[in-house]
């Protein structure tokens, strides 16, 4: 991600919290996940914010980022090579080493990481709520087992290099309008390795790395989200000249759940009522996601009005690395029947004449069906004129008819 800013690439200031960094990620995966976004660029910028979030999300990362800025972050955390990418004189070193040679003696062949791989795996909504452990397969480059990552036939000789003596290196003298001087260069009889293969291993042809299919066991903790991934260091293709591994990250899709909705830390479930249960309360059963309680009694009080919310503490998704839960919050919404039969009409005629509307008669009624009861509350009281005997016998008439 060249010359990104990875706080404008979450939309977030410098002095935002760690969860104001969380959200922030959340919004813009689900934004550009390519399973939803399917525009061209959505892809890059679904990687760009995975970055951003891997960097910022991590304290010390997130020191180092403010401090240097992105060369303080490199493959290995900004602290193997933390200047990388900044010449300090300009270019003018090759012109040093062309006159006085290479003063450190180090080779220029250097030590390769090496790359990172990505695999993408899909949770069940309920995998992604308590955790699970997965199996992916993939295929990388290791060591080659034959030449244990020597590049030789086993048994034929690794010899020194005859060119640069093993120094992966030589020096050339050449004459100029300034005098004499030294030019070093990588060796080419070598490739900069300061020794020579007699004859090249017959399974990797003296490479040292073979590509392996391998099956790798990824523990996914419980609360994870859509978009998020798990780092497996280590894992990724094998380094050469010494050079460590890459990772694997492990990217994490989630399946919907057949009637429940994520929202952060909570779950949200829609609970149908019919108008009779809503008007003189009831108790409902609640699905939860909890195999030990897998049912949940609620107690849905008198006067209850479509969208009300009701929480349940406890019964919601894990924290990340916590053993904090958020809720289940249930929503109530109230089926109103498209069609009656003779005796729930007329249970209903004969209530709303109670109220004095024209509902069924006179037709030019009052737009209220009686007066708007209180706010709910879990004991049931509404404070509303529902609770009079003569309505309640006409409102039990209705709950008989709509059963």
């Amino acid at each position: 991600m060249a010359n990104r800013d990875y706080y404008e690439v979450l939309g977030i200031s410098k002095s935002d919290t760690d969860e104001d960094i969380r959200r922030a990620f959340r919004k813009k995966a689900m934004e550009y996940h390519p399973d939803r976004n399917k525009n061209a660029d959505a892809e890059a910028k679904f990687k760009e914010i995975n970055e951003a979030y891997q960097v910022l999300s991590d304290t010390n990362k997130r020191a180092q980022y403010d401090r240097f800025g992105a060369a303080g972050v490199g493959s290995n955390g900004g602290f193997d090579r933390p200047f990388e990418g900044f010449d300090v004189f300009g270019g003018f070193g090759d012109i040093f080493d062309s006159f006085f040679g290479d003063s450190t003696g180090r080779r220029t062949r250097e030590a390769q990481r090496g790359s990172d791989i990505q695999q993408r795996v899909v949770l069940g909504f309920e995998e992604a709520v308590f955790g699970a452990e997965r199996e992916v397969e993939i295929n990388r480059l290791e060591k080659c087992q034959r030449c244990s990552g020597q590049g030789n036939e086993p048994g034929t000789p690794i010899n020194t290099c005859a060119t640069c003596r093993g120094n992966g290196q030589v020096r050339r003298a050449q004459r100029s309008v300034f005098g004499q001087f030294t030019q070093v260069t990588t060796c080419t009889t070598c490739q900069g390795r300061g020794k020579t293969v007699v004859t090249s291993c017959t399974t990797c042809q003296g490479g040292g790395l073979e590509r392996r299919q391998r099956k790798i066991s990824v523990r996914i903790p419980a609360g994870v989200e859509a978009g998020m991934q798990v780092r497996l260091s280590g894992e990724g293709e094998s380094g050469q000249d010494g050079g460590g591994a890459g990772n694997l990250y492990v990217y994490v899709d989630v399946s919907a759940h057949e009637f429940f909705q994520r929202d952060e830390n909570d779950l949200i479930y829609e609970l149908p009522i019919n108008y009779a249960e809503a008007v003189l309360g009831t108790e409902k059963e609640v699905p939860t996601l909890d195999s030990n309680e897998p049912l949940k009694t609620l107690k849905i009080p008198q006067g209850t009005q479509h969208g009300a919310e009701f929480r349940i503490r406890g019964k919601g998704i894990p924290h990340l690395h916590s053993n904090r839960r958020g809720d289940l919050r249930v929503v109530v919404d109230l089926q109103v029947p498209r069609s009656l039969n003779n005796d729930q009409r007329q249970a209903l005629e004969a209530f709303a004449q109670t109220l004095n509307t024209g509902i069924g008669s006179q037709g030019a009624g009052t737009d209220n069906l009686g007066p708007e009861p209180a706010s709910t509350s879990q004991n049931g009281d509404t404070g509303s004129d529902l609770n009079h005997d003569d309505d309640k016998g006409f409102i039990d008439r209705i709950k008989e008819a709509l059963g």
